[in-house]
């Protein structure tokens, strides 16, 4: 008898370890088993943001991802991506590129309509028919979550083939930390903490530079949570390639709404 009792016990184990394992491959977020369908669907709204000169050579020079919101001919993106003087020669004008295998027409002229400064946010108007829009995400973000980050990471030097990165929220949390010495402050950092402090996403997933400026993205959704932003919130140039921390930053896509709202 008690053979035949752990027999059926070790039976009824094994049924309820089978039916966890598939349980959690099935648990949204985890085996992102739709991340494919989404890639596909996202992918038309993402574009390379850079500047165009027929008179240099490369004659585009990229500067950072951005993606397409509201009407469509709105492009959204980080401020530092815009160079401050674009057209300064009357040759050089400010573009967005669509990624590879995208169709007709691959380059759109582009203007600055908005910016804020304080959270690195920027607003373009492209020419040309509208470009699918992605939805932002407005329920609350909790960490933990799911996400992916899509752009092109070390911009032209890979081809201008947009790329998707998985992650986690792995921290919620303000973007001015104290310094540890008066040394270390400078003009940004003074800024900030005038200005007051506001929290970031975290994320456990590497960007590169050229990264900057494209959406974060609920993985089973594909509502944009934040903006990718490297240089802003660690306060340096993008040096992911030669020191990669594997650690990147996101501003909440809240400050893009009230961006868009205005």
């Amino acid at each position: 008898m008690a053979t035949h009792g752990y027999t059926t016990l070790c039976r009824i184990l094994s049924r309820w370890t089978s039916m966890a394992a598939i349980a959690f491959l099935l648990t949204p977020g985890i085996a992102f088993s739709g991340l494919p369908d989404l890639i596909q669907r996202v992918k038309p709204s993402i574009v390379a943001i850079g500047t165009f000169d027929r008179t240099r050579s490369p004659a585009f020079v990229m500067r950072g991802s951005g993606f397409a919101v509201a009407s469509g001919n709105l492009v959204a993106t980080n401020a530092h991506v815009i160079p401050p003087s674009v057209a300064a020669s009357g040759n050089e004008s400010l573009v967005v590129r669509l990624p590879l295998g995208s169709g007709n027409s691959q380059q759109r002229t582009a203007r600055l309509i908005s910016s804020d400064a304080a959270h690195d946010l920027a607003l373009l108007q492209i020419d040309g028919p509208p470009l699918p829009s992605l939805p932002l995400h407005a329920d609350p973000v909790r960490e933990g979550q799911s996400v992916i980050f899509m752009g092109f990471p070390i911009g032209t030097v890979l081809g201008l083939s947009t790329v998707t990165h998985r992650a986690i929220i792995s921290s919620i949390t303000p973007i001015s930390l104290p310094s540890g010495n008066s040394q270390q402050l400078n003009e940004r950092m003074i800024r900030q903490l005038k200005n007051g402090a506001f929290n970031v996403y975290q994320l456990d997933g590497t960007a590169y530079p050229g990264n900057s400026g494209g959406p974060l993205l609920d993985s089973e959704s594909g509502e944009v949570i934040g903006i990718i932003n490297m240089v802003f919130v660690k306060g340096t140039k993008e040096a992911a390639l030669s020191q990669p921390s594997g650690i990147s930053f996101a501003i909440p896509v809240s400050h893009l709404a009230e961006m868009l709202s205005r």
